[in-house]
């Protein structure tokens, strides 16, 4: 199960968010234990919580900058195609 569409919360396992990025469960458990360390996320039975979104952009790759980009111009052409035909 999972949520998100803007909100600070998700709810999901770690077992999912493993299957979803192609990675061992072990290495999601240790990035979401870092990362609560840190102050950026609190995790508890498959609810994770963002605290510091900031933070965790800056933590990131430059791949969510790019991903993020891309997904708001997807938004605009779609508002586009569907309202202002």
């Amino acid at each position: 199960m999972s949520h998100y569409a803007g909100s600070r919360e998700l709810l999901m396992v770690h077992e999912s968010i493993a299957a979803l990025l192609g990675v061992r469960r072990a290495g999601v458990t240790v990035a979401a234990s870092n990362l609560q360390m840190a102050g950026l996320i609190s995790y508890r039975r498959g609810r994770i919580s963002i605290l510091d979104r900031r933070g965790l952009q800056r933590r990131s790759c430059e791949c969510y900058r790019f991903i993020s980009g891309q997904y708001e111009q997807l938004q605009l052409e779609l508002r586009r195609v569907l309202f202002h035909k």
